[in-house]
């Protein structure tokens, strides 16, 4: 018997088909109105969820779906799935832990090199015809210190530890032996021991502004944030407090409080970089992603262990 996914994502339509393909039904749900519909309309016949963090699932909607069997959420964070809800019914949670790792961490670099090197604005005053040639400081040699050291914290330390000659440090829960970088307790120490700090640990609870006013103060007048995780992580007003007194450098965001909406109050310093929540976002990285949920789905529904289970 064919399986029902009720798919509630957005950015990986090309490559649905896989799933199809493989036997399963679709019901397509991008929007909160259709959304709304399709769990009224369809409830009894939907055997899986496909969300992103943000998206999430909450404990109305678990409880109106009898036959849900397990949630599948594209990327690495879960953040607005009711894990307990979910727990109470027994349903399997799994993420998409690094099979977007690539692309973010790619995006992380680009951003850091545009917020450092000033591209944005050399490229928009070149194209009114001016030739301001600012010094910009340099990249390579940087001390870079990532916060959350998953499958993305680890490319990025990759990336620029072998790419740019950067001295990569991390705060992560537990540190990690196995690989060449330099642990710190905690977000703080993290930030006072760094040039750039790049935000690459999941949002929720558990993560809600470890970078805070005091964070950001300690990472210095000369020092850049960089996040590509969740907005959630970053206290935004201590933020553009920070960036609007000098108390940083500059932030490059890929991820706002409240998207799509981006606050003015970043959008009118010159010291930021903003890209509209991209990181993630690639053909090869769509691919990969709902692969990963069709070998998920594949495990769970043949009775097998699923690949990238989310415990609570």
């Amino acid at each position: 018997m064919s399986k029902t996914v009720l798919v509630l994502v957005e950015t990986v339509d090309d490559y649905l088909p896989l799933l199809e393909q493989a036997g399963y039904r679709l019901i397509r749900a991008p929007s909160p109105a259709l959304r709304a519909d399709a769990i009224q309309r369809h409830a009894s016949e939907i055997d899986a969820v496909l969300t992103r963090g943000p998206l999430g699932l909450t404990a109305a909607e678990i409880e109106a779906l009898p036959e849900l069997r397990i949630i599948c959420v594209i990327g690495a964070g879960y953040e607005q799935v009711d894990l307990a809800a979910a727990a109470a019914r027994g349903i399997t949670v799994t993420n998409g832990a690094g099979a977007n790792a690539g692309p973010v961490a790619d995006h992380a670099m680009a951003i850091l090199l545009a917020l450092l090197r000033d591209i944005p604005r050399a490229d928009a005053s070149t194209r009114r015809g001016e030739w301001n040639r600012v010094i910009s400081p340099s990249v390579s040699g940087k001390r870079l210190g990532v916060l959350g050291f998953g499958a993305v914290g680890q490319a990025i330390a990759k990336r620029a530890s072998l790419g740019f000659d950067m001295n990569v440090s991390y705060h992560s829960r537990t540190p990690r032996r196995d690989l060449p970088y330099t642990w710190y307790d905690s977000p703080l120490h993290l930030a006072d021991a760094v040039d750039i700090l790049v935000v690459a640990t999941p949002g929720g609870a558990g993560t809600h502004h470890l970078v805070d006013a005091q964070v950001l103060e300690a990472l210095g007048a000369e020092g850049y944030l960089v996040n590509i995780a969740r907005a959630s992580v970053v206290d935004t007003q201590a933020l553009v407090a920070a960036l609007e007194q000098g108390l940083i450098a500059g932030a490059a965001l890929d991820v706002f409080d409240d998207e799509p909406a981006v606050p003015d109050s970043l959008k009118a310093l010159g010291n930021t970089v903003l890209t509209p929540h991209v990181a993630g976002q690639s053909p090869e990285a769509a691919r990969d992603t709902v692969a990963l949920v069709l070998r998920n789905l594949q495990a769970f529904f043949a009775g097998e262990p699923v690949l990238t289970p989310v415990h609570r």
